[in-house]
Protein backbone atom coordinates (compact mmCIF):
# COMPACT_ATOMS: atom_id res chain seq x y z
CA UNK A 1 0.00 0.00 0.00
CA UNK A 2 1.29 3.62 -0.51
CA UNK A 3 3.29 4.94 1.80
CA UNK A 4 2.32 8.34 0.86
CA UNK A 5 -1.18 7.84 2.00
CA UNK A 6 -0.08 7.66 5.84
CA UNK A 7 1.45 11.42 5.50
CA UNK A 8 -1.58 12.88 4.68
CA UNK A 9 -2.91 14.92 7.56
CA UNK A 10 -6.43 13.90 9.10
CA UNK A 11 -8.77 16.48 7.48
CA UNK A 12 -7.43 15.76 3.80
CA UNK A 13 -10.54 15.36 1.63
CA UNK A 14 -10.90 11.96 0.17
CA UNK A 15 -10.92 13.46 -3.74
CA UNK A 16 -7.48 15.14 -2.75
CA UNK A 17 -6.48 12.64 -0.70
CA UNK A 18 -6.76 10.46 -3.98
CA UNK A 19 -4.93 12.27 -6.01
CA UNK A 20 -2.14 11.88 -8.89
CA UNK A 21 0.81 12.82 -7.32
CA UNK A 22 3.58 14.54 -9.77
CA UNK A 23 6.18 13.82 -8.25
CA UNK A 24 5.35 10.24 -8.68
CA UNK A 25 5.25 10.01 -12.09
CA UNK A 26 8.10 7.49 -12.87
CA UNK A 27 5.19 4.37 -13.47
CA UNK A 28 3.88 6.68 -16.38
CA UNK A 29 4.08 6.49 -20.23
CA UNK A 30 6.49 8.92 -22.01
CA UNK A 31 3.03 10.08 -23.51
CA UNK A 32 1.48 10.70 -20.13
CA UNK A 33 4.62 11.71 -18.28
CA UNK A 34 4.85 14.30 -20.65
CA UNK A 35 1.48 15.65 -20.85
CA UNK A 36 1.14 15.75 -16.68
CA UNK A 37 4.53 17.87 -17.00
CA UNK A 38 3.13 20.50 -19.67
CA UNK A 39 -0.48 20.35 -17.32
CA UNK A 40 2.01 21.45 -14.33
CA UNK A 41 3.55 24.24 -16.35
CA UNK A 42 0.14 25.92 -18.05
CA UNK A 43 -2.05 25.18 -15.36
CA UNK A 44 0.07 25.36 -12.18
CA UNK A 45 0.17 22.73 -8.86
CA UNK A 46 -3.33 24.12 -7.76
CA UNK A 47 -4.96 21.96 -9.91
CA UNK A 48 -5.05 18.10 -9.44
CA UNK A 49 -5.81 14.56 -10.83
CA UNK A 50 -7.56 11.82 -9.93
CA UNK A 51 -5.90 8.54 -9.22
CA UNK A 52 -2.30 7.48 -8.76
CA UNK A 53 -2.01 6.65 -12.47
CA UNK A 54 -4.25 9.51 -14.12
CA UNK A 55 -7.49 8.94 -16.30
CA UNK A 56 -6.87 10.37 -19.70
CA UNK A 57 -10.62 11.21 -21.37
CA UNK A 58 -11.78 11.93 -24.59
CA UNK A 59 -15.53 11.38 -25.19
CA UNK A 60 -18.40 9.77 -23.03
CA UNK A 61 -21.69 8.53 -23.53
CA UNK A 62 -24.53 7.38 -20.71
CA UNK A 63 -22.07 5.72 -17.55
CA UNK A 64 -19.06 5.53 -19.31
CA UNK A 65 -16.01 7.37 -20.82
CA UNK A 66 -13.53 6.95 -23.16
CA UNK A 67 -9.88 7.76 -23.70
CA UNK A 68 -8.33 8.32 -27.30
CA UNK A 69 -7.85 4.75 -27.30
CA UNK A 70 -11.47 3.63 -27.30
CA UNK A 71 -10.61 2.01 -23.24
CA UNK A 72 -13.81 2.27 -21.60
CA UNK A 73 -14.23 3.37 -18.01
CA UNK A 74 -17.31 2.75 -15.77
CA UNK A 75 -18.38 6.24 -13.95
CA UNK A 76 -19.47 5.77 -10.73
CA UNK A 77 -18.74 8.54 -8.82
CA UNK A 78 -19.73 11.51 -11.15
CA UNK A 79 -22.46 13.32 -9.88
CA UNK A 80 -22.53 16.26 -12.27
CA UNK A 81 -24.01 14.38 -15.16
CA UNK A 82 -26.62 12.99 -13.17
CA UNK A 83 -28.78 11.96 -16.40
CA UNK A 84 -25.79 10.12 -17.82
CA UNK A 85 -22.99 11.83 -20.08
CA UNK A 86 -24.00 12.89 -23.47
CA UNK A 87 -27.89 12.85 -22.74
CA UNK A 88 -29.46 13.49 -26.00
CA UNK A 89 -32.58 15.23 -24.80
CA UNK A 90 -30.28 17.52 -22.51
CA UNK A 91 -27.55 18.00 -25.74
CA UNK A 92 -30.37 19.15 -28.01
CA UNK A 93 -32.08 21.30 -25.47
CA UNK A 94 -28.95 23.10 -25.34
CA UNK A 95 -27.73 23.20 -29.09
CA UNK A 96 -31.07 24.17 -30.18
CA UNK A 97 -31.45 26.91 -27.24
CA UNK A 98 -28.09 28.29 -28.49
CA UNK A 99 -28.98 28.72 -32.27
CA UNK A 100 -31.94 30.98 -30.92
CA UNK A 101 -31.13 32.96 -28.09
CA UNK A 102 -28.46 33.15 -25.35
CA UNK A 103 -28.58 36.21 -23.30
CA UNK A 104 -29.55 37.15 -19.35
CA UNK A 105 -32.27 37.51 -16.94
CA UNK A 106 -32.49 41.60 -17.38
CA UNK A 107 -35.22 40.97 -20.84
CA UNK A 108 -38.34 39.36 -20.35
CA UNK A 109 -38.62 35.66 -21.16
CA UNK A 110 -40.98 32.81 -20.49
CA UNK A 111 -38.42 29.71 -20.31
CA UNK A 112 -37.23 31.72 -17.49
CA UNK A 113 -40.37 31.99 -15.34
CA UNK A 114 -41.07 28.69 -16.50
CA UNK A 115 -38.77 27.07 -15.05
CA UNK A 116 -38.12 28.57 -11.96
CA UNK A 117 -42.28 27.87 -11.76
CA UNK A 118 -41.33 24.12 -12.08
CA UNK A 119 -38.91 24.26 -9.78
CA UNK A 120 -40.22 25.65 -6.91
CA UNK A 121 -43.58 23.39 -7.71
CA UNK A 122 -41.21 20.53 -6.90
CA UNK A 123 -40.35 21.34 -2.59
CA UNK A 124 -42.77 21.38 0.20
CA UNK A 125 -43.97 23.22 2.84
CA UNK A 126 -43.50 27.60 2.20
CA UNK A 127 -40.74 27.36 -0.43
CA UNK A 128 -43.57 25.72 -2.24
CA UNK A 129 -46.15 27.66 -1.93
CA UNK A 130 -44.56 31.20 -2.12
CA UNK A 131 -40.62 30.15 -2.60
CA UNK A 132 -38.45 32.12 -5.25
CA UNK A 133 -35.94 31.63 -7.32
CA UNK A 134 -32.56 32.75 -7.69
CA UNK A 135 -29.91 31.23 -10.36
CA UNK A 136 -26.07 31.17 -10.21
CA UNK A 137 -23.67 29.42 -12.63
CA UNK A 138 -22.06 27.36 -9.58
CA UNK A 139 -23.11 25.43 -6.44
CA UNK A 140 -19.94 27.59 -4.78
CA UNK A 141 -22.00 30.66 -6.28
CA UNK A 142 -25.56 30.13 -4.64
CA UNK A 143 -23.85 29.07 -1.34
CA UNK A 144 -22.23 32.30 -1.42
CA UNK A 145 -25.66 34.17 -2.55
CA UNK A 146 -27.47 32.23 0.12
CA UNK A 147 -24.58 33.93 2.94
CA UNK A 148 -25.58 37.08 1.66
CA UNK A 149 -28.86 36.73 2.17
CA UNK A 150 -28.80 34.99 5.69
CA UNK A 151 -26.22 37.61 7.00
CA UNK A 152 -28.69 40.34 5.37
CA UNK A 153 -31.79 39.09 7.33
CA UNK A 154 -30.56 38.28 10.55
CA UNK A 155 -27.92 41.32 11.09
CA UNK A 156 -25.26 38.47 12.35
CA UNK A 157 -22.55 36.70 10.86
CA UNK A 158 -21.64 33.19 12.81
CA UNK A 159 -21.98 30.18 11.03
CA UNK A 160 -22.48 26.30 11.65
CA UNK A 161 -21.47 23.59 9.25
CA UNK A 162 -20.40 19.81 9.83
CA UNK A 163 -16.80 19.07 10.92
CA UNK A 164 -15.78 18.21 7.18
CA UNK A 165 -18.32 20.34 5.30
CA UNK A 166 -17.41 21.57 2.26
CA UNK A 167 -19.97 24.13 0.59
CA UNK A 168 -18.02 25.56 -2.11
CA UNK A 169 -14.52 27.53 -3.44
CA UNK A 170 -15.48 31.31 -3.48
CA UNK A 171 -14.14 33.30 -0.91
CA UNK A 172 -16.66 33.16 1.52
CA UNK A 173 -18.03 29.77 1.14
CA UNK A 174 -14.16 28.16 1.20
CA UNK A 175 -14.21 30.28 4.58
CA UNK A 176 -17.18 27.66 5.44
CA UNK A 177 -15.69 24.72 3.99
CA UNK A 178 -13.22 22.48 6.90
CA UNK A 179 -12.99 20.11 4.62
CA UNK A 180 -10.61 22.15 2.46
CA UNK A 181 -8.10 21.22 4.84
CA UNK A 182 -6.17 23.01 7.75
CA UNK A 183 -4.38 25.44 5.57
CA UNK A 184 -7.59 26.75 4.20
CA UNK A 185 -8.09 29.45 6.47
CA UNK A 186 -11.72 29.79 8.13
CA UNK A 187 -14.00 32.64 9.14
CA UNK A 188 -13.67 33.23 12.66
CA UNK A 189 -17.39 33.63 12.88
CA UNK A 190 -17.65 29.47 11.92
CA UNK A 191 -18.16 26.87 14.18
CA UNK A 192 -18.34 23.28 13.45
CA UNK A 193 -20.55 20.24 14.92
CA UNK A 194 -19.76 16.64 14.60
CA UNK A 195 -21.55 14.37 11.70
CA UNK A 196 -24.11 12.19 12.68
CA UNK A 197 -22.03 9.61 12.46
CA UNK A 198 -24.17 6.42 12.77
CA UNK A 199 -21.51 3.60 12.90
CA UNK A 200 -20.06 5.39 15.79
CA UNK A 201 -22.91 6.62 17.74
CA UNK A 202 -26.21 5.12 18.96
CA UNK A 203 -28.74 6.00 16.56
CA UNK A 204 -31.51 7.22 18.79
CA UNK A 205 -28.84 9.27 20.55
CA UNK A 206 -28.01 11.07 16.95
CA UNK A 207 -30.70 13.76 16.85
CA UNK A 208 -30.40 15.31 20.44
CA UNK A 209 -26.35 15.58 20.56
CA UNK A 210 -26.41 17.22 16.96
CA UNK A 211 -28.83 19.89 18.37
CA UNK A 212 -27.36 19.72 21.85
CA UNK A 213 -24.04 20.69 19.67
CA UNK A 214 -25.30 23.05 17.61
CA UNK A 215 -26.61 25.08 20.47
CA UNK A 216 -23.73 24.68 21.88
CA UNK A 217 -21.92 26.76 19.25
CA UNK A 218 -24.71 29.14 18.83
CA UNK A 219 -23.90 30.17 22.74
CA UNK A 220 -19.92 29.89 21.89
CA UNK A 221 -20.72 32.35 18.72
CA UNK A 222 -23.15 34.90 20.91
CA UNK A 223 -20.43 34.82 23.66
CA UNK A 224 -18.01 36.27 21.21
CA UNK A 225 -20.09 38.69 19.49
CA UNK A 226 -21.10 37.50 16.04
CA UNK A 227 -24.63 36.06 16.35
CA UNK A 228 -25.93 33.19 14.66
CA UNK A 229 -26.96 33.73 10.67
CA UNK A 230 -27.06 30.32 9.50
CA UNK A 231 -26.81 26.54 9.79
CA UNK A 232 -25.92 24.97 6.48
CA UNK A 233 -25.64 21.30 6.03
CA UNK A 234 -26.05 18.68 3.29
CA UNK A 235 -28.28 16.41 4.41
CA UNK A 236 -26.64 13.38 3.24
CA UNK A 237 -23.03 14.82 4.77
CA UNK A 238 -21.37 13.58 1.92
CA UNK A 239 -17.78 15.50 3.01
CA UNK A 240 -18.14 13.79 6.44
CA UNK A 241 -18.36 10.43 5.29
CA UNK A 242 -21.97 10.10 3.76
CA UNK A 243 -24.33 9.18 6.77
CA UNK A 244 -28.12 8.92 5.28
CA UNK A 245 -29.82 7.29 8.51
CA UNK A 246 -31.40 8.19 10.70
CA UNK A 247 -33.75 10.91 8.95
CA UNK A 248 -34.67 12.17 12.51
CA UNK A 249 -31.54 14.47 12.55
CA UNK A 250 -32.05 17.75 10.77
CA UNK A 251 -35.56 18.15 12.43
CA UNK A 252 -34.69 19.44 16.20
CA UNK A 253 -31.44 21.08 14.72
CA UNK A 254 -33.81 23.44 12.58
CA UNK A 255 -35.95 24.23 15.95
CA UNK A 256 -32.06 24.91 17.44
CA UNK A 257 -31.40 27.19 15.11
CA UNK A 258 -34.38 29.17 14.49
CA UNK A 259 -35.12 29.75 18.35
CA UNK A 260 -31.29 31.32 17.78
CA UNK A 261 -33.16 33.57 14.85
CA UNK A 262 -30.66 31.89 12.15
CA UNK A 263 -31.78 30.56 9.11
CA UNK A 264 -31.90 27.14 8.24
CA UNK A 265 -29.72 26.33 4.94
CA UNK A 266 -29.97 23.02 3.05
CA UNK A 267 -26.99 22.66 1.02
CA UNK A 268 -28.70 19.94 -2.32
CA UNK A 269 -25.58 20.17 -4.48
CA UNK A 270 -25.31 16.72 -4.08
CA UNK A 271 -28.28 15.44 -2.16
CA UNK A 272 -30.38 17.22 -4.71
CA UNK A 273 -32.07 16.31 -8.36
CA UNK A 274 -33.16 12.76 -7.17
CA UNK A 275 -29.77 11.28 -6.08
CA UNK A 276 -31.62 9.83 -2.70
CA UNK A 277 -33.98 8.02 -5.07
CA UNK A 278 -36.94 8.40 -2.38
CA UNK A 279 -37.29 11.89 -2.49
CA UNK A 280 -36.07 14.86 -4.95
CA UNK A 281 -34.49 16.99 -1.83
CA UNK A 282 -32.34 15.29 0.56
CA UNK A 283 -33.67 17.29 3.14
CA UNK A 284 -36.57 15.91 2.04
CA UNK A 285 -35.88 12.86 3.78
CA UNK A 286 -35.84 14.65 7.50
CA UNK A 287 -39.07 16.14 7.21
CA UNK A 288 -37.88 19.47 7.25
CA UNK A 289 -38.38 23.07 5.94
CA UNK A 290 -35.30 24.94 5.23
CA UNK A 291 -35.70 28.64 4.68
CA UNK A 292 -32.95 28.41 1.65
CA UNK A 293 -32.38 25.53 -0.90
CA UNK A 294 -29.53 25.72 -2.70
CA UNK A 295 -28.55 24.27 -5.90
CA UNK A 296 -25.64 22.80 -8.09
CA UNK A 297 -23.59 20.06 -10.16
CA UNK A 298 -26.17 17.72 -11.42
CA UNK A 299 -29.17 20.71 -12.28
CA UNK A 300 -27.56 21.16 -15.96
CA UNK A 301 -25.96 17.85 -16.61
CA UNK A 302 -22.72 19.23 -16.92
CA UNK A 303 -23.94 22.47 -18.47
CA UNK A 304 -23.04 25.42 -15.81
CA UNK A 305 -26.03 26.36 -14.13
CA UNK A 306 -27.05 26.73 -10.43
CA UNK A 307 -29.39 28.32 -8.18
CA UNK A 308 -31.44 28.75 -4.90
CA UNK A 309 -35.06 28.50 -3.97
CA UNK A 310 -35.71 31.20 -0.85
CA UNK A 311 -38.63 32.14 0.93
CA UNK A 312 -40.09 35.05 -0.69
CA UNK A 313 -40.27 37.34 2.55
CA UNK A 314 -36.09 36.90 2.82
CA UNK A 315 -35.75 37.61 -0.77
CA UNK A 316 -37.87 40.66 -0.40
CA UNK A 317 -36.45 41.94 2.14
CA UNK A 318 -33.06 41.55 0.19
CA UNK A 319 -34.06 42.65 -2.47
CA UNK A 320 -35.53 45.75 -1.30
CA UNK A 321 -32.15 47.24 -0.78
CA UNK A 322 -29.75 45.94 -2.99
CA UNK A 323 -30.27 44.12 -6.91
CA UNK A 324 -29.02 41.28 -7.46
CA UNK A 325 -27.42 40.21 -11.07
CA UNK A 326 -25.41 37.41 -12.67
CA UNK A 327 -24.47 38.09 -16.29
CA UNK A 328 -24.55 34.43 -16.55
CA UNK A 329 -26.80 33.05 -13.99
CA UNK A 330 -30.49 32.22 -15.63
CA UNK A 331 -29.05 32.73 -18.82
CA UNK A 332 -31.46 31.43 -21.69
CA UNK A 333 -29.16 28.10 -22.68
CA UNK A 334 -28.47 27.48 -18.69
CA UNK A 335 -32.45 27.49 -18.10
CA UNK A 336 -32.61 25.13 -20.99
CA UNK A 337 -29.93 22.53 -19.62
CA UNK A 338 -32.09 22.76 -16.28
CA UNK A 339 -35.02 22.13 -17.82
CA UNK A 340 -34.05 19.14 -19.88
CA UNK A 341 -32.69 17.57 -16.52
CA UNK A 342 -35.53 18.31 -14.24
CA UNK A 343 -38.22 16.91 -17.20
CA UNK A 344 -35.70 13.95 -17.91
CA UNK A 345 -35.68 13.03 -14.33
CA UNK A 346 -39.28 12.83 -14.36
CA UNK A 347 -40.09 11.25 -17.62
CA UNK A 348 -37.15 8.83 -17.35
CA UNK A 349 -38.56 7.45 -13.34
CA UNK A 350 -34.77 7.87 -12.44
CA UNK A 351 -35.80 8.22 -8.83
CA UNK A 352 -37.42 4.98 -9.06
CA UNK A 353 -34.48 3.63 -11.11
CA UNK A 354 -32.36 4.79 -8.32
CA UNK A 355 -34.21 3.11 -5.45
CA UNK A 356 -34.36 -0.21 -7.37
CA UNK A 357 -30.86 -0.29 -8.96
CA UNK A 358 -29.51 1.57 -5.53
CA UNK A 359 -31.27 -1.60 -3.72
CA UNK A 360 -29.04 -4.26 -5.40
CA UNK A 361 -26.21 -2.19 -4.99
CA UNK A 362 -26.50 -1.48 -1.74
CA UNK A 363 -27.28 -5.24 -0.51
CA UNK A 364 -24.33 -6.31 -3.15
CA UNK A 365 -21.96 -4.09 -0.94
CA UNK A 366 -23.18 -5.48 2.28
CA UNK A 367 -22.95 -8.85 1.44
CA UNK A 368 -19.32 -7.89 0.59
CA UNK A 369 -19.46 -6.06 3.95
CA UNK A 370 -19.91 -9.80 5.37
CA UNK A 371 -17.27 -11.47 3.25
CA UNK A 372 -14.00 -8.78 4.24
CA UNK A 373 -13.74 -7.93 8.33
CA UNK A 374 -12.28 -5.06 6.87
CA UNK A 375 -15.12 -3.54 5.77
CA UNK A 376 -16.40 -1.80 9.27
CA UNK A 377 -19.67 -0.24 7.71
CA UNK A 378 -21.88 0.45 4.72
CA UNK A 379 -24.38 3.41 4.03
CA UNK A 380 -26.51 4.16 1.43
CA UNK A 381 -29.74 5.54 -0.09
CA UNK A 382 -30.67 5.84 -3.88
CA UNK A 383 -27.66 5.74 -5.90
CA UNK A 384 -24.75 7.18 -2.94
CA UNK A 385 -23.02 4.67 -0.78
CA UNK A 386 -20.18 4.61 1.81
CA UNK A 387 -17.97 1.93 1.98
CA UNK A 388 -16.02 2.56 5.29
CA UNK A 389 -12.76 0.74 5.55
CA UNK A 390 -11.21 -0.25 9.08
CA UNK A 391 -8.28 -1.52 10.72
CA UNK A 392 -10.29 -3.01 13.46
CA UNK A 393 -14.14 -3.57 13.32
CA UNK A 394 -13.97 -3.62 17.43
CA UNK A 395 -12.10 -0.20 17.59
CA UNK A 396 -13.41 0.56 14.49
CA UNK A 397 -9.87 2.65 13.38
CA UNK A 398 -9.85 4.30 9.91
CA UNK A 399 -8.05 2.87 7.49
CA UNK A 400 -6.77 5.63 4.44
CA UNK A 401 -4.03 3.22 3.22
CA UNK A 402 -6.39 0.50 2.34
CA UNK A 403 -9.06 2.77 0.93
CA UNK A 404 -6.67 4.70 -1.20
CA UNK A 405 -5.44 1.42 -2.43
CA UNK A 406 -9.14 0.02 -3.17
CA UNK A 407 -9.65 2.88 -5.27
CA UNK A 408 -6.69 2.81 -7.48
CA UNK A 409 -7.56 -0.80 -7.64
CA UNK A 410 -10.74 0.18 -9.04
CA UNK A 411 -9.07 2.63 -11.38
CA UNK A 412 -7.13 -0.42 -12.59
CA UNK A 413 -9.93 -2.06 -13.27
CA UNK A 414 -11.87 0.53 -15.26
CA UNK A 415 -13.97 1.34 -12.78
CA UNK A 416 -13.79 5.32 -11.29
CA UNK A 417 -14.97 6.10 -7.63
CA UNK A 418 -13.47 8.04 -4.85
CA UNK A 419 -12.93 8.71 -1.29
CA UNK A 420 -14.35 10.76 1.52
CA UNK A 421 -14.42 11.47 4.95
CA UNK A 422 -11.96 13.43 7.33
CA UNK A 423 -9.38 10.15 6.91
CA UNK A 424 -10.00 9.45 3.49
CA UNK A 425 -11.28 5.90 4.14
CA UNK A 426 -14.50 5.35 3.09
CA UNK A 427 -14.98 4.52 -0.51
CA UNK A 428 -17.34 6.98 -2.17
CA UNK A 429 -19.64 5.52 -4.78
CA UNK A 430 -22.00 7.75 -6.76
CA UNK A 431 -22.76 7.03 -9.86
CA UNK A 432 -25.38 8.86 -12.42
CA UNK A 433 -29.24 7.51 -12.26
CA UNK A 434 -28.86 5.78 -15.74
CA UNK A 435 -26.90 3.86 -13.85
CA UNK A 436 -28.77 0.02 -15.00
CA UNK A 437 -28.66 -3.32 -13.33
CA UNK A 438 -26.07 -4.52 -15.63
CA UNK A 439 -23.98 -1.26 -14.67
CA UNK A 440 -24.61 -2.10 -11.35
CA UNK A 441 -23.46 -5.79 -11.63
CA UNK A 442 -19.95 -4.66 -12.39
CA UNK A 443 -19.42 -1.77 -9.97
CA UNK A 444 -20.11 -4.84 -7.23
CA UNK A 445 -17.69 -7.47 -9.35
CA UNK A 446 -15.40 -4.77 -9.72
CA UNK A 447 -15.69 -3.67 -6.04
CA UNK A 448 -15.06 -7.38 -4.67
CA UNK A 449 -12.18 -8.29 -6.55
CA UNK A 450 -10.63 -4.57 -5.63
CA UNK A 451 -11.00 -5.10 -1.84
CA UNK A 452 -9.68 -8.93 -2.72
CA UNK A 453 -6.65 -7.60 -3.91
CA UNK A 454 -6.10 -4.75 -0.78
CA UNK A 455 -6.93 -7.61 1.95
CA UNK A 456 -3.57 -8.46 2.61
Amino acid sequence: MSKEATTLPRGYRGDMANGFNPQDAAHLSGEDAAHVERRQRLLGPAYRLFYKTPVEVSRAKGVYLYDRHGTEYLDAYNNVVSVGHSHPRVVAAIQKQLEVLCTHTRYMQEPLLDYAEALIGTFGGELGRTGCAMFTCTGSEANDLALRIARYHTGKTGVIVTAEAYHGNSGAVAAISPSLGRKSALDPFVRTVAAPDSYRLPVEEIGRRMAEDVARQIADIERHGGGLAAFVADSVFSSDGLYVDPTDVLGPVADVVRKAGGLFIADEVQSGFGRTGTHLWGHARHGVDPDIVTLGKPMGNGYPVAGLVVRSDLVAEFGASMRYFNTFGGNSVAIAAARAVLDTIRDEGLMDNAVTVGGDILSGLRDLQDKYDFVGDVRGTGLYFAVELVKDRDRKVPDMDRALAAVNALRDRRILISATGADAHILKIRPPLVFTSSDAGRLLEGVDAALRAVQG
